[in-house]
């Protein structure tokens, strides 16, 4: 598949839009009931789920515009592991799939990914240190 190379920066920022989008959603879902109301059911910003929904909203924005994208990756995928140890490891943890939790392990893992690669060549992050040099 070597014709995708030259393609390599923007599909990374692709996957990273995409996921950061997804992500959000996560979070609109807890506060505002938006698109899934079933999240958003004992939602209370005094609780871990509502300092989850902040890193959701947050974190989200930023990693979809592709600003400090490294560092707030990192965070996002810290918090996305501890979502899996937390809720979903319990039962199964070695089977994602029956525990409910493979989009915490795969948030996490792309995420880490982020955290290493950057946020790609359609990012806040290239654009601003572009102009430094």
């Amino acid at each position: 598949m070597r014709f995708l190379a030259p393609y390599q920066q923007h599909i990374l920022s692709l996957v990273r839009i995409v996921s950061a989008y997804l992500f959000i959603l996560h979070g609109t879902s807890k506060v505002f009931a938006f698109p899934d109301a079933s999240m958003g059911a004992h939602f209370s910003w005094n609780s871990i789920f509502g300092v989850a929904a902040a890193l959701e909203l947050l974190g989200g924005a930023l990693l979809l515009l592709g600003f400090f994208t490294r560092p707030v990756a990192f965070l996002l995928s810290g918090q996305m592991a501890v979502a899996y140890f937390m809720f979903h490891a319990k039962a199964n943890a070695l089977f994602p799939l029956l525990n409910g939790g493979e989009s915490a392990v795969l948030f996490s893992f792309i995420f880490l990914y982020f955290a290493a690669a950057g946020g790609g060549s359609l990012s806040l992050d290239n654009a601003l240190n572009s102009r430094r040099y």
